[in-house]
């Protein structure tokens, strides 16, 4: 019998990449048309499921708001009333004001100078914003900004309880554990490519989260299957 050899959690981690991407082919993410209409989206998609966020980034459109200009405008009453299928309007339309009034203030009202901060500063400036935590700041860095970071989401701490990649304890340290043990994954690619890397691999445990790694786990036919049955060999 051929003896498996056991392979560390990064290492497998990006062999699952691997085989997600060749299941599923480049996802091409983030679905927007702008870098703008990211950041609305990355806000908007809290808590709550990605057709109700085009519900409200509809809304937006046809309001001539989906731009930075067009939120500054808004009374946040209607703002309120037009982003209120993505849920949580209180606090997700305060927030939206909030951002844009930080991009005003500080970065003269541009994406492309806010984008131009380093990685580290602008990450720490993004989580000081209110209704900002780890993964809207992360979503914002990658897709709408370009900078390389990894997304830590649900789908991805399911994979990873459930593959047995890593211990995935509550709260912030469960996110930072992920996001480390993603960066140890890519570290070896070249630096110029991790952005897309990064990009693709979340859309892609998102791809394989929905059809596969459920609340209740649906592992016939996941990609990800011969993985599974590597890590319960040991």
């Amino acid at each position: 019998m051929r003896r498996l050899h056991r392979l560390e959690p990064e290492h497998r981690l990006r062999r699952m990449h691997d085989h997600l991407a060749e299941a599923y082919g480049p996802q091409h993410w983030w679905p927007a048309e702008a870098p703008f209409e990211v950041v609305l989206g990355a806000y908007l998609t809290q808590n709550t499921a990605w057709i109700a966020v085009e519900r409200s980034l509809a809304n937006l459109r046809a309001a001539g708001a989906l731009t930075i200009e067009g939120i500054r405008a808004l009374p946040l009453g209607e703002l309120r009333r037009l982003i209120q299928p993505s849920g949580f309007i209180t606090r997700k339309a305060p927030a939206l004001k909030a951002f844009v009034a930080m991009l005003d203030a500080e970065f003269g009202s541009s994406l492309d100078i806010l984008a131009a901060t380093p990685t580290a500063a602008l990450r720490r400036r993004l989580l000081a914003l209110p209704g900002v935590g780890p993964e809207t700041a992360d979503a914002i860095l990658l897709y709408a900004l370009g900078h390389p970071v990894p997304v830590a989401d649900e789908y991805l701490a399911r994979i990873a309880e459930r593959h047995r990649l890593i211990e995935v304890p509550n709260g912030s340290r469960r996110y930072d554990a992920l996001a480390d043990l993603t960066r140890r994954a890519f570290a070896a690619d070249p630096t110029q490519s991790q952005a897309r890397l990064f990009n693709e691999f979340h859309a892609l445990t998102v791809v394989v989260g929905k059809a596969h790694c459920r609340r209740t786990a649906l592992c016939e036919g996941c990609p990800l299957a011969v993985d599974l049955r590597f890590a319960s060999s040991f």
